[in-house]
């Protein structure tokens, strides 16, 4: 019985034995890595309340708000566009021009394109006729000598006598000795010194009447009494007579084709240096005697600029320049402010817009105040006049 017993007990601790072969070892249960724990995660019920869905329903009616107000937006734009459909095709051809005008400048060979020309055909000059020796009261004095051996010979010569009396200075002389210059020396030295094509008569001229216009600012010098004092008409003519062009647009490109024209009937004259002499020492009489009226050597000065436009004429500026501050001088003080806006809105009436006004305002140039508020005043003139006629584009 004993032995029977213990027989089942051997056998059921084999078994049980072998049953703990099949599970974990000892070490197994103090490594946490080779045992996992897997969590499943419980599943919570969202409950929807009241609140959601009225926050949920605010929102897509504020949404569909907001699209139906961008889109009245986007229509009422539209409108306003089509109202104003005048104004923005104006508005679109002014930015096209600018755009035109901006690579017109940029391109090198438009950029130095300056230049008009001011003289064109010249005119005959008038008509004039020697009056002769012996009706020249001042050269009475050598016909009428009996002791003079020439005199026979003077009166033969007739003019040439008095054209070398004339280059060799002797002429202002006599006139100054005897302090009158009688109407027929007066007639006969101005036709040479505006007219004459003999270079040097025309200089002797031009310095006979320098010498006698400065001999009346000299204080120790008797005043010389002259029976026809060269006026405002004479210059003019002289002018009209070179072929000057008072309202020329004429810009460089006309000029380029001049090289194959006469130069002698095409301007400018050779004459036009005496005549640029004569009216500076003119000018500087104001103090003494009054040649000139205030408008006559308003448009003067503006003649004068308008010189510094023509190419051909380059090398007359510094003359240009010395004739222009003799002119500025004549004003008073007084006289200048109204005069020199008067000039400055005549110059920017005629000179075009392009670089010819950036020209004339460059060539009036100066330290003294007269000569900078002219520049400025012509400077202000000729942006005025540019933006008034781009502002004309949108006017009513």
């Amino acid at each position: 019985m004993q032995a029977s017993r213990r027989g089942k007990e051997s056998a059921t601790q084999q078994q049980q034995e072998m049953t703990d072969c099949d599970g974990p070892l000892d070490f197994e249960f103090e490594d946490q890595l080779l045992t996992p724990t897997i969590s499943v995660p419980k599943k919570r019920k969202k409950v929807i309340g009241l609140d959601d869905l009225l926050t949920d329903f605010y929102k897509e009616k504020n949404k569909r708000v907001e699209r139906e107000t961008t889109q009245k937006c986007y229509n009422s734009d539209e409108d306003d566009d089509n109202s104003q459909g005048n104004k923005e095709v104006l508005l679109s051809k002014f930015v096209d021009d600018c755009q035109k005008q901006v690579h017109e400048i940029s391109t090198e060979e438009e950029f130095f394109a300056w230049g008009q020309q001011i003289f064109g055909q010249q005119k005959s000059p008038p008509p004039f006729a020697f009056p002769g020796v012996r009706s020249i009261t001042l050269l009475q004095s050598f016909t009428n000598n009996e002791l003079n051996s020439m005199t026979e010979l003077v009166a033969e010569r007739g003019e040439t006598f008095l054209e070398g009396l004339l280059l060799n200075g002797w002429l202002s002389k006599l006139v100054i000795k005897c302090g009158h210059v009688e109407d027929s020396i007066v007639s006969w030295t101005l036709y040479l010194m505006f007219y004459s094509s003999n270079e040097d008569l025309q200089d002797s001229a031009c310095h006979f009447w320098l010498s006698i216009l400065a001999s009346k600012n000299e204080v120790n010098v008797p005043s010389i009494r002259l029976g026809h004092f060269p006026s405002y008409t004479d210059l003019k003519d002289a002018l009209e007579t070179y072929g000057y062009l008072s309202e020329s647009s004429i810009n460089i490109s006309s000029l380029s084709k001049m090289g194959h024209t006469d130069s002698g009937s095409e301007g400018p004259p050779q004459n036009l240096r005496s005549w640029l002499k004569y009216l500076a020492a003119c000018c500087q009489l104001r103090s003494i005697q009054t040649i000139f009226s205030t408008s006559e050597v308003e448009e003067f000065l503006c003649v004068i600029i308008r010189f510094f436009l023509d190419r051909r004429l380059q090398g007359l500026s510094s003359l240009f320049h010395e004739c222009m501050q003799s002119i500025i001088s004549f004003f008073t003080d007084d006289e200048w402010i109204a005069s020199s806006e008067k000039v400055a809105t005549s110059l920017a009436r005629r000179i075009p817009k392009d670089f010819n006004s950036l020209k004339v305002v460059k060539c009036i140039f100066g330290v003294d105040t007269r000569t900078k508020h002219l520049r400025s005043e012509l400077a202000f003139q000729i942006l005025a006049n540019c933006f008034y006629e781009k502002a004309s584009y949108f006017l009513p």
